[in-house]
Protein backbone atom coordinates (compact mmCIF):
# COMPACT_ATOMS: atom_id res chain seq x y z
CA UNK A 1 0.00 0.00 0.00
CA UNK A 2 3.21 2.15 1.11
CA UNK A 3 3.95 2.53 -3.09
CA UNK A 4 0.36 3.48 -3.59
CA UNK A 5 -0.11 6.68 -0.99
CA UNK A 6 3.51 7.91 -2.25
CA UNK A 7 1.51 7.92 -5.92
CA UNK A 8 -1.42 10.08 -4.56
CA UNK A 9 0.51 12.12 -2.57
CA UNK A 10 2.68 12.96 -6.09
CA UNK A 11 -0.88 13.01 -7.69
CA UNK A 12 -1.91 15.66 -5.56
CA UNK A 13 1.57 17.90 -5.17
CA UNK A 14 1.29 18.19 -9.25
CA UNK A 15 -2.39 18.85 -9.07
CA UNK A 16 -1.89 21.64 -6.49
CA UNK A 17 1.52 23.28 -8.10
CA UNK A 18 0.04 23.40 -11.51
CA UNK A 19 0.81 26.80 -12.54
CA UNK A 20 -2.30 28.88 -14.52
CA UNK A 21 -2.01 30.66 -17.38
CA UNK A 22 -1.83 34.21 -16.91
CA UNK A 23 -0.63 37.39 -18.95
CA UNK A 24 1.44 38.78 -15.97
CA UNK A 25 2.36 37.45 -13.00
CA UNK A 26 3.69 40.07 -9.75
CA UNK A 27 5.53 37.67 -7.65
CA UNK A 28 7.02 38.09 -4.04
CA UNK A 29 5.08 41.57 -3.18
CA UNK A 30 3.67 42.88 -0.20
CA UNK A 31 -0.20 43.32 -0.99
CA UNK A 32 -2.35 46.21 0.17
CA UNK A 33 -5.69 44.53 -0.70
CA UNK A 34 -7.62 48.03 0.67
CA UNK A 35 -10.36 45.58 1.77
CA UNK A 36 -8.96 46.39 5.37
CA UNK A 37 -5.40 47.87 6.76
CA UNK A 38 -3.72 44.92 6.69
CA UNK A 39 -0.10 44.15 4.39
CA UNK A 40 0.09 40.77 3.15
CA UNK A 41 3.89 39.75 2.64
CA UNK A 42 5.39 37.62 0.07
CA UNK A 43 2.34 37.13 -2.38
CA UNK A 44 1.59 36.49 -6.24
CA UNK A 45 -0.63 38.15 -7.95
CA UNK A 46 -2.07 36.63 -11.45
CA UNK A 47 -3.40 38.68 -14.14
CA UNK A 48 -5.14 37.68 -17.21
CA UNK A 49 -7.23 39.36 -20.20
CA UNK A 50 -7.39 42.28 -17.66
CA UNK A 51 -9.02 40.56 -14.55
CA UNK A 52 -7.32 39.11 -11.60
CA UNK A 53 -7.39 35.64 -11.67
CA UNK A 54 -5.45 34.26 -8.65
CA UNK A 55 -4.19 35.54 -5.72
CA UNK A 56 -2.10 33.85 -2.59
CA UNK A 57 1.28 33.20 -1.36
CA UNK A 58 3.99 33.07 -3.78
CA UNK A 59 5.03 29.57 -2.37
CA UNK A 60 1.73 28.23 -3.41
CA UNK A 61 1.10 30.06 -6.80
CA UNK A 62 3.31 29.25 -9.52
CA UNK A 63 4.59 32.18 -11.74
CA UNK A 64 5.82 29.34 -14.57
CA UNK A 65 2.68 30.32 -17.11
CA UNK A 66 2.49 33.63 -17.18
CA UNK A 67 3.85 35.71 -20.26
CA UNK A 68 5.30 38.14 -18.03
CA UNK A 69 7.03 38.09 -14.84
CA UNK A 70 6.95 41.06 -12.71
CA UNK A 71 9.27 40.70 -9.24
CA UNK A 72 7.24 42.34 -6.44
CA UNK A 73 10.02 42.18 -3.82
CA UNK A 74 10.28 44.76 -1.55
CA UNK A 75 7.70 46.44 -3.30
CA UNK A 76 3.56 47.23 -2.55
CA UNK A 77 0.74 46.47 -4.56
CA UNK A 78 -1.91 48.28 -4.12
CA UNK A 79 -5.46 48.94 -6.10
CA UNK A 80 -5.43 52.20 -9.13
CA UNK A 81 -6.65 55.42 -7.54
CA UNK A 82 -9.98 57.31 -8.69
CA UNK A 83 -9.72 60.91 -9.18
CA UNK A 84 -13.08 62.38 -8.68
CA UNK A 85 -12.85 65.66 -9.65
CA UNK A 86 -11.26 65.49 -13.02
CA UNK A 87 -11.58 67.54 -16.22
CA UNK A 88 -11.10 65.63 -19.86
CA UNK A 89 -9.93 68.39 -22.89
CA UNK A 90 -13.55 69.82 -24.20
CA UNK A 91 -12.13 69.46 -27.73
CA UNK A 92 -11.07 66.33 -29.83
CA UNK A 93 -7.74 66.80 -30.06
CA UNK A 94 -6.41 63.67 -29.94
CA UNK A 95 -2.69 64.51 -29.10
CA UNK A 96 -3.86 66.67 -26.27
CA UNK A 97 -6.60 63.89 -25.35
CA UNK A 98 -4.28 61.14 -25.23
CA UNK A 99 -1.40 63.19 -23.49
CA UNK A 100 -4.08 64.13 -20.53
CA UNK A 101 -5.25 61.13 -20.24
CA UNK A 102 -1.83 59.29 -19.78
CA UNK A 103 -0.77 62.03 -17.08
CA UNK A 104 -3.10 60.31 -15.10
CA UNK A 105 -1.92 56.95 -15.44
CA UNK A 106 1.30 57.67 -14.81
CA UNK A 107 0.44 58.41 -11.02
CA UNK A 108 -2.05 55.85 -10.59
CA UNK A 109 -5.00 57.02 -11.32
CA UNK A 110 -7.03 54.54 -13.16
CA UNK A 111 -10.79 56.13 -13.16
CA UNK A 112 -11.66 59.70 -13.31
CA UNK A 113 -15.01 61.19 -12.98
CA UNK A 114 -14.86 63.87 -15.52
CA UNK A 115 -16.66 66.90 -13.88
CA UNK A 116 -17.48 68.97 -17.22
CA UNK A 117 -18.68 66.45 -19.86
CA UNK A 118 -19.11 66.86 -23.85
CA UNK A 119 -21.05 64.62 -26.08
CA UNK A 120 -17.96 63.12 -27.27
CA UNK A 121 -16.82 62.23 -24.08
CA UNK A 122 -19.56 59.61 -23.88
CA UNK A 123 -17.77 58.26 -27.27
CA UNK A 124 -14.53 58.60 -25.43
CA UNK A 125 -15.96 56.36 -22.74
CA UNK A 126 -16.60 54.05 -24.75
CA UNK A 127 -13.36 53.28 -26.41
CA UNK A 128 -11.55 53.54 -23.03
CA UNK A 129 -13.02 50.54 -21.87
CA UNK A 130 -12.96 48.77 -25.19
CA UNK A 131 -9.31 49.02 -25.05
CA UNK A 132 -9.30 51.25 -28.30
CA UNK A 133 -7.93 53.99 -26.17
CA UNK A 134 -5.40 53.58 -23.36
CA UNK A 135 -6.59 55.41 -20.55
CA UNK A 136 -8.55 55.95 -17.02
CA UNK A 137 -11.92 54.21 -16.69
CA UNK A 138 -14.09 57.16 -16.90
CA UNK A 139 -17.87 58.18 -15.68
CA UNK A 140 -18.48 61.53 -17.05
CA UNK A 141 -21.38 64.53 -16.32
CA UNK A 142 -23.15 66.45 -18.90
CA UNK A 143 -22.91 69.91 -19.81
CA UNK A 144 -22.83 72.59 -17.33
CA UNK A 145 -26.32 73.02 -15.37
CA UNK A 146 -25.82 76.62 -14.15
CA UNK A 147 -27.73 79.96 -13.68
CA UNK A 148 -26.60 80.41 -18.09
CA UNK A 149 -27.82 76.99 -19.31
CA UNK A 150 -30.87 77.06 -16.80
CA UNK A 151 -33.12 80.12 -17.41
CA UNK A 152 -36.36 78.60 -16.40
CA UNK A 153 -38.46 75.66 -15.27
CA UNK A 154 -39.08 74.09 -18.01
CA UNK A 155 -35.36 74.54 -19.44
CA UNK A 156 -34.42 72.34 -16.37
CA UNK A 157 -36.70 69.77 -17.27
CA UNK A 158 -35.90 69.82 -20.64
CA UNK A 159 -32.12 69.21 -19.84
CA UNK A 160 -32.22 66.86 -17.20
CA UNK A 161 -33.97 64.39 -19.67
CA UNK A 162 -31.75 65.14 -22.68
CA UNK A 163 -28.90 64.57 -20.51
CA UNK A 164 -30.55 61.37 -19.15
CA UNK A 165 -31.13 60.24 -22.60
CA UNK A 166 -27.74 60.74 -23.74
CA UNK A 167 -26.72 58.22 -21.59
CA UNK A 168 -24.31 60.50 -19.06
CA UNK A 169 -23.66 58.66 -15.78
CA UNK A 170 -24.57 62.31 -13.31
CA UNK A 171 -25.34 65.93 -13.77
CA UNK A 172 -22.87 68.87 -13.19
CA UNK A 173 -24.12 71.49 -11.19
CA UNK A 174 -23.01 74.78 -11.55
CA UNK A 175 -23.44 78.14 -9.71
CA UNK A 176 -26.22 80.52 -10.78
CA UNK A 177 -29.45 78.77 -10.57
CA UNK A 178 -32.28 80.27 -8.72
CA UNK A 179 -33.74 78.08 -6.23
CA UNK A 180 -37.31 77.30 -8.30
CA UNK A 181 -35.06 76.31 -11.30
CA UNK A 182 -32.52 74.27 -8.76
CA UNK A 183 -35.91 72.27 -7.49
CA UNK A 184 -36.77 71.45 -11.20
CA UNK A 185 -33.42 69.97 -11.74
CA UNK A 186 -33.62 68.08 -8.59
CA UNK A 187 -37.69 66.93 -9.25
CA UNK A 188 -36.71 66.16 -12.43
CA UNK A 189 -33.15 64.56 -12.20
CA UNK A 190 -35.33 62.22 -9.40
CA UNK A 191 -38.37 61.03 -11.84
CA UNK A 192 -36.04 60.09 -14.54
CA UNK A 193 -33.22 58.26 -12.36
CA UNK A 194 -29.98 60.35 -13.26
CA UNK A 195 -27.54 61.69 -9.47
CA UNK A 196 -26.29 64.87 -9.76
CA UNK A 197 -22.79 66.79 -7.88
CA UNK A 198 -20.18 69.75 -8.05
CA UNK A 199 -21.59 72.70 -6.51
CA UNK A 200 -24.05 74.37 -4.38
CA UNK A 201 -25.61 77.93 -5.85
CA UNK A 202 -25.89 80.91 -3.48
CA UNK A 203 -29.34 80.89 -4.07
CA UNK A 204 -30.03 77.44 -2.71
CA UNK A 205 -27.75 77.23 -0.12
CA UNK A 206 -25.71 74.52 1.45
CA UNK A 207 -28.87 73.38 3.72
CA UNK A 208 -31.44 73.06 0.61
CA UNK A 209 -28.23 70.96 -1.15
CA UNK A 210 -28.37 68.58 1.28
CA UNK A 211 -31.87 67.79 1.54
CA UNK A 212 -31.97 67.91 -2.17
CA UNK A 213 -29.48 64.78 -1.79
CA UNK A 214 -26.78 65.63 -3.82
CA UNK A 215 -24.61 62.56 -4.46
CA UNK A 216 -21.55 64.64 -3.94
CA UNK A 217 -20.97 68.25 -3.18
CA UNK A 218 -17.68 69.16 -4.80
CA UNK A 219 -14.97 72.09 -2.43
CA UNK A 220 -16.98 71.49 0.03
CA UNK A 221 -19.01 74.27 -1.66
CA UNK A 222 -21.58 76.16 0.32
CA UNK A 223 -20.43 75.27 3.80
CA UNK A 224 -18.70 78.33 4.63
CA UNK A 225 -21.01 80.41 3.64
CA UNK A 226 -23.53 78.06 5.93
CA UNK A 227 -21.66 78.91 8.52
CA UNK A 228 -22.33 82.20 9.25
CA UNK A 229 -25.02 82.76 11.80
CA UNK A 230 -28.63 84.00 10.91
CA UNK A 231 -28.28 87.29 13.01
CA UNK A 232 -25.49 88.41 10.62
CA UNK A 233 -27.41 90.26 7.81
CA UNK A 234 -25.27 89.68 4.46
CA UNK A 235 -25.67 89.20 0.62
CA UNK A 236 -24.75 85.71 -0.21
CA UNK A 237 -23.62 86.91 -3.37
CA UNK A 238 -20.78 88.95 -1.78
CA UNK A 239 -19.48 85.47 -0.54
CA UNK A 240 -16.16 85.79 -2.82
CA UNK A 241 -14.25 82.57 -4.03
CA UNK A 242 -16.02 80.02 -2.10
CA UNK A 243 -17.06 82.31 0.59
CA UNK A 244 -13.70 83.55 1.77
CA UNK A 245 -15.00 86.69 2.13
CA UNK A 246 -16.92 86.00 5.12
CA UNK A 247 -13.88 84.27 6.87
CA UNK A 248 -13.84 86.29 9.55
CA UNK A 249 -17.55 86.09 10.68
CA UNK A 250 -18.60 82.55 10.41
CA UNK A 251 -18.95 80.58 13.50
CA UNK A 252 -16.98 77.84 13.74
CA UNK A 253 -19.75 75.68 16.15
CA UNK A 254 -22.44 75.86 13.07
CA UNK A 255 -20.86 73.19 10.79
CA UNK A 256 -22.05 70.33 13.78
CA UNK A 257 -24.99 71.28 12.19
CA UNK A 258 -24.41 71.05 8.68
CA UNK A 259 -21.88 67.80 9.69
CA UNK A 260 -25.42 66.25 10.87
CA UNK A 261 -27.28 67.37 7.74
CA UNK A 262 -24.71 65.91 5.55
CA UNK A 263 -24.89 62.51 7.09
CA UNK A 264 -28.17 62.51 7.84
CA UNK A 265 -29.05 62.94 4.02
CA UNK A 266 -26.09 60.92 2.55
CA UNK A 267 -24.12 63.52 0.79
CA UNK A 268 -20.78 62.77 -0.51
CA UNK A 269 -17.86 65.24 0.03
CA UNK A 270 -15.39 65.83 -2.76
CA UNK A 271 -12.93 68.24 -0.72
CA UNK A 272 -10.45 69.45 -3.66
CA UNK A 273 -8.59 70.99 -0.81
CA UNK A 274 -4.72 71.07 -2.34
CA UNK A 275 -6.24 73.03 -5.21
CA UNK A 276 -7.75 76.19 -2.81
CA UNK A 277 -4.77 76.19 -0.99
CA UNK A 278 -2.65 76.31 -4.47
CA UNK A 279 -5.00 79.21 -5.89
CA UNK A 280 -6.51 81.22 -3.04
CA UNK A 281 -3.06 80.67 -1.14
CA UNK A 282 -0.03 83.43 -0.97
CA UNK A 283 2.63 81.43 -2.45
CA UNK A 284 4.18 83.32 -5.67
CA UNK A 285 2.64 82.11 -8.34
CA UNK A 286 5.94 82.45 -9.94
CA UNK A 287 7.21 79.79 -7.28
CA UNK A 288 4.21 77.48 -8.65
CA UNK A 289 5.45 77.61 -11.92
CA UNK A 290 8.25 75.84 -11.29
CA UNK A 291 7.18 72.91 -9.36
CA UNK A 292 8.40 69.87 -11.63
CA UNK A 293 5.11 68.77 -12.79
CA UNK A 294 4.56 71.97 -14.30
CA UNK A 295 6.80 70.70 -17.30
CA UNK A 296 4.29 68.68 -18.70
CA UNK A 297 1.63 71.76 -19.72
CA UNK A 298 2.10 73.90 -22.62
CA UNK A 299 3.30 77.75 -21.73
CA UNK A 300 0.12 79.38 -22.46
CA UNK A 301 -1.85 77.24 -19.75
CA UNK A 302 1.00 77.93 -17.69
CA UNK A 303 0.87 81.51 -18.46
CA UNK A 304 -2.55 81.57 -17.77
CA UNK A 305 -2.41 79.55 -14.45
CA UNK A 306 0.38 82.15 -13.39
CA UNK A 307 -1.95 85.47 -14.40
CA UNK A 308 -5.12 84.24 -12.98
CA UNK A 309 -3.48 83.81 -9.38
CA UNK A 310 -1.49 87.09 -9.51
CA UNK A 311 -4.71 88.63 -10.38
CA UNK A 312 -6.54 87.75 -6.98
CA UNK A 313 -3.36 87.82 -4.59
CA UNK A 314 -2.60 91.30 -6.30
CA UNK A 315 -6.65 92.23 -6.00
CA UNK A 316 -7.21 95.03 -3.59
CA UNK A 317 -9.35 93.00 -1.03
CA UNK A 318 -7.08 90.33 -0.71
CA UNK A 319 -5.61 89.13 2.70
CA UNK A 320 -2.60 86.38 2.82
CA UNK A 321 -3.41 86.11 6.60
CA UNK A 322 -7.23 85.78 5.70
CA UNK A 323 -6.65 83.04 3.00
CA UNK A 324 -4.86 81.00 5.20
CA UNK A 325 -7.28 81.54 8.06
CA UNK A 326 -9.85 80.37 4.94
CA UNK A 327 -7.76 77.10 3.97
CA UNK A 328 -7.45 76.35 8.17
CA UNK A 329 -11.30 76.64 8.59
CA UNK A 330 -11.74 74.22 5.93
CA UNK A 331 -9.46 71.71 6.88
CA UNK A 332 -11.79 72.10 10.24
CA UNK A 333 -14.93 71.48 8.28
CA UNK A 334 -12.91 68.04 6.20
CA UNK A 335 -12.06 66.78 9.65
CA UNK A 336 -15.41 66.98 10.91
CA UNK A 337 -17.21 65.63 8.35
CA UNK A 338 -14.92 62.36 8.23
CA UNK A 339 -14.28 62.27 11.74
CA UNK A 340 -18.60 62.03 11.82
CA UNK A 341 -18.69 59.49 9.19
CA UNK A 342 -19.71 61.13 6.31
CA UNK A 343 -18.13 59.19 3.26
CA UNK A 344 -15.46 61.13 1.45
CA UNK A 345 -14.31 61.29 -2.13
CA UNK A 346 -10.62 61.99 -3.75
CA UNK A 347 -10.54 64.35 -5.92
CA UNK A 348 -8.41 66.86 -6.82
CA UNK A 349 -9.87 69.65 -9.72
CA UNK A 350 -7.35 68.81 -12.35
CA UNK A 351 -6.44 70.35 -14.53
CA UNK A 352 -6.69 73.47 -13.25
CA UNK A 353 -4.62 76.30 -11.84
CA UNK A 354 -1.18 74.64 -10.92
CA UNK A 355 -3.14 71.43 -11.06
CA UNK A 356 -1.21 69.13 -13.67
CA UNK A 357 -3.71 65.85 -13.73
CA UNK A 358 -2.43 62.93 -12.00
CA UNK A 359 0.40 65.05 -9.91
CA UNK A 360 -2.47 66.74 -8.20
CA UNK A 361 -3.69 64.09 -6.72
CA UNK A 362 -0.66 63.29 -4.60
CA UNK A 363 -0.61 67.30 -3.33
CA UNK A 364 -4.29 66.49 -2.24
CA UNK A 365 -3.15 63.20 -0.63
CA UNK A 366 -1.22 65.13 1.50
CA UNK A 367 -3.97 67.97 1.72
CA UNK A 368 -6.15 64.93 3.28
CA UNK A 369 -3.75 64.24 5.40
CA UNK A 370 -3.17 67.66 7.03
CA UNK A 371 -6.95 67.50 7.21
CA UNK A 372 -7.22 64.65 9.71
CA UNK A 373 -7.03 61.40 7.39
CA UNK A 374 -4.39 58.59 8.46
CA UNK A 375 -2.80 57.47 4.78
CA UNK A 376 -5.18 54.89 4.74
CA UNK A 377 -7.78 56.91 5.36
CA UNK A 378 -7.01 59.10 2.39
CA UNK A 379 -5.96 56.28 -0.04
CA UNK A 380 -9.42 54.60 1.25
CA UNK A 381 -11.42 57.94 -0.25
CA UNK A 382 -9.70 56.56 -3.54
CA UNK A 383 -9.88 53.21 -3.93
CA UNK A 384 -13.07 51.49 -2.15
CA UNK A 385 -15.15 54.55 -1.93
CA UNK A 386 -15.05 55.66 -5.03
CA UNK A 387 -16.15 51.84 -6.07
CA UNK A 388 -19.06 51.97 -3.32
CA UNK A 389 -20.25 55.65 -4.62
CA UNK A 390 -21.13 53.77 -8.41
CA UNK A 391 -22.45 50.62 -6.91
CA UNK A 392 -19.08 49.16 -8.84
CA UNK A 393 -17.33 47.44 -6.00
CA UNK A 394 -17.11 44.05 -8.11
CA UNK A 395 -14.52 45.83 -11.01
CA UNK A 396 -12.15 47.74 -8.67
CA UNK A 397 -11.29 49.45 -5.79
CA UNK A 398 -9.77 47.09 -3.79
CA UNK A 399 -7.29 43.84 -5.18
CA UNK A 400 -9.41 40.63 -5.05
CA UNK A 401 -10.02 37.46 -7.65
CA UNK A 402 -12.75 38.91 -10.37
CA UNK A 403 -11.70 42.55 -10.17
CA UNK A 404 -9.96 44.28 -13.09
CA UNK A 405 -6.40 44.51 -12.88
CA UNK A 406 -6.54 47.97 -12.05
CA UNK A 407 -2.93 48.25 -9.88
CA UNK A 408 -0.04 50.06 -8.81
CA UNK A 409 3.28 48.56 -7.47
CA UNK A 410 4.91 50.93 -4.83
CA UNK A 411 8.62 51.08 -3.78
CA UNK A 412 7.84 51.63 -0.07
CA UNK A 413 4.60 51.36 2.50
CA UNK A 414 2.15 54.53 2.03
CA UNK A 415 0.50 53.93 4.80
CA UNK A 416 3.83 54.61 6.74
CA UNK A 417 4.31 57.63 4.59
CA UNK A 418 1.81 58.91 2.19
CA UNK A 419 4.83 60.47 0.37
CA UNK A 420 5.70 56.69 -0.39
CA UNK A 421 2.59 56.99 -2.96
CA UNK A 422 4.83 58.73 -5.51
CA UNK A 423 7.71 55.66 -5.19
CA UNK A 424 5.58 54.10 -7.99
CA UNK A 425 7.17 51.41 -10.13
CA UNK A 426 4.62 50.96 -12.54
CA UNK A 427 0.80 51.15 -12.93
CA UNK A 428 -1.42 48.43 -14.24
CA UNK A 429 -5.00 49.95 -16.00
CA UNK A 430 -7.05 46.89 -17.13
CA UNK A 431 -4.34 44.67 -17.63
CA UNK A 432 -2.26 46.95 -19.58
CA UNK A 433 1.07 47.24 -17.98
CA UNK A 434 2.76 50.61 -17.23
CA UNK A 435 6.27 50.14 -16.40
CA UNK A 436 7.70 53.07 -14.39
CA UNK A 437 10.91 53.40 -17.61
CA UNK A 438 8.23 53.20 -20.14
CA UNK A 439 6.33 56.15 -18.08
CA UNK A 440 9.45 57.69 -17.60
CA UNK A 441 10.31 58.18 -21.21
CA UNK A 442 6.54 59.12 -22.12
CA UNK A 443 6.59 62.01 -19.53
CA UNK A 444 10.40 62.95 -20.78
CA UNK A 445 8.79 63.55 -24.38
CA UNK A 446 5.63 65.36 -23.22
CA UNK A 447 8.58 67.74 -20.99
CA UNK A 448 10.46 68.42 -24.37
CA UNK A 449 7.62 69.30 -26.85
CA UNK A 450 6.66 71.99 -23.97
CA UNK A 451 9.96 72.91 -23.97
CA UNK A 452 10.61 74.02 -27.20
Amino acid sequence: MRPFYFLLLTILALSCSKAQEADFAITNVNLITMIDQEIKPDQTVLVKAGKIISIGNSKDISASASKEVIDGSGKYLMPGIAEMHAHIPGNQNMELLEETLFLYLSNGITTIRGMLGQPYHLELRDKVLSGEILGPRIYTSGPSINGNTVRSVEQAKTKVRAQKEAGYDFLKMHPGLTRENFDAVVTTADEVGIPFSGHVSTGVGIRRALEAKYASIDHVDGYIEGMVPSSIRINPNANGFFGINFTDIVDEDIVNELVAETLKYDVWIVPTQAMMERWIGPVDPEELAKNSEMQYMNSQTLNNWVRTKKGIINGPNYSGEKALKFNEIRRGIISKLHKAGVNILLGSDAPQVFNVPGFSIQRELDAMIRSGLSPYEALYAGTVNPARFFNDEDKYGTIKTGADADLILLDANPFSDIANFSQQSGVMVRGNWLSAAEIKERLSSIAKKYAK
